[in-house]
């Protein structure tokens, strides 16, 4: 079996992830350059299509599959057990188990050798984590006992962003960052592109405060940022910083900047989707395969209504083309 198939996690069962699903399929000659596998409810699927009065079949795949068994018109889907009885329903925890249960077959089919990597649909984190997990890469870092190493990476073509916290509250990112954490995940960041894009990427570092600037004598930039970038320089890669955030993503461009590092979550992710909006995926770097998601939510407010944009998705199954 090629390692070249990948998988489609269907998320949150009450979303827009169907949907989705469903127009990046009608669009795959134009997208879709090698073998792919759903995994999630056959049920829920027919449901959902019939509501949506989309004209597609499906084809119930075993976990004995060969390549062959996914080419054709249909979409192959592994099927996993999910009741209910509505096409769309109101997003509660009774889907937690069946959401963990595709992530645990997905991992078994990477263990296996039968997918190169996989995708998951949007999953509402409040519902699914609660408090134990921050979010999905998280959660994922931790069940490959790679916590601590896992960095998000928000790409697209023309530019990257990665925070070095993720999902913590704002009063909460100053004493989560220091010089080590900063230095471990601009490595991993500057490996992934060397691997994928046999580049070594420009990467700028944001400061922390408004202007680089604390009233502090002691400020985040002059005790952990610089020394950081500092460091990081003495590895090779191509740094700059601390670059004080507040207009950087108007001049990125004139430096030539792959990704922009930032301290904080929506320091980079804000200014990021106003220039992008939904043309970006969520890549999951430091875990032992490939994930990736649609760098957007569950979308409750229009679940149901096909008019939901595939975009994101598109970009993530393209993204696997290039991966060797």
């Amino acid at each position: 079996m090629t390692r070249r198939t990948i998988a489609i996690i269907a998320g949150e069962p009450n979303s827009i992830s169907s949907e989705i699903i469903f127009k990046c399929w009608k669009k795959r000659k134009q997208y879709i350059h090698q073998p792919l596998l759903v995994i999630g409810s056959i049920h829920l699927l027919n449901l959902q299509k019939k509501k949506l009065k989309y004209n597609i079949k499906i084809k119930k795949i075993n976990s004995n599959f060969k390549t062959r068994d996914l080419i054709g018109n249909k979409i192959p889907v592994y099927d996993v057990i999910y009741k209910q009885e509505k096409p769309f329903q109101k997003i509660s925890s009774k889907s937690n188990k069946y959401i963990f249960k595709c992530f645990d077959i997905a991992k078994k089919f990477i263990n296996d050798q039968k997918i190169l990597g996989f995708i998951n649909c949007p999953v509402c984190k409040e519902s699914l984590f609660r408090e134990k997990y921050q979010g999905i890469t998280e959660f994922l870092s931790k069940k490959t006992n790679r916590s601590g190493n896992e960095v998000m990476l928000i790409y697209n073509k023309k530019l990257s962003v990665s925070p070095i916290t993720t999902h913590i509250p704002l009063n909460q990112v100053s004493r989560k960052i220091n010089k080590l954490e900063i230095v471990k995940k601009v490595k991993i960041i500057s490996n992934f592109y060397k691997k994928i894009f046999r580049k070594s990427p420009n990467i700028a570092i944001m400061g922390l405060n408004p202007h680089n600037f604390s009233s502090k004598k002691k400020s985040e930039e002059k005790e952990i940022i610089l020394p950081a970038v500092k460091a990081i320089k003495k590895l090779g890669i191509k740094a700059m910083g601390p670059i004080s955030p507040d207009a950087f993503f108007a001049i990125f461009k004139q430096y030539k900047i792959d990704v922009i590092v930032g301290m904080y979550h929506d320091q980079v992710l804000s200014p990021f989707k106003t220039l992008f909006k939904y043309d970006a995926i969520n890549i999951t770097l430091g875990l032992p395969y490939i994930r990736i998601s649609p760098d957007h939510g569950v979308a409750e407010n229009i679940i149901g209504k096909n008019v939901a944009d595939p975009k994101s998705l598109i970009e993530s199954i393209k993204f696997f083309n290039c991966v060797k």
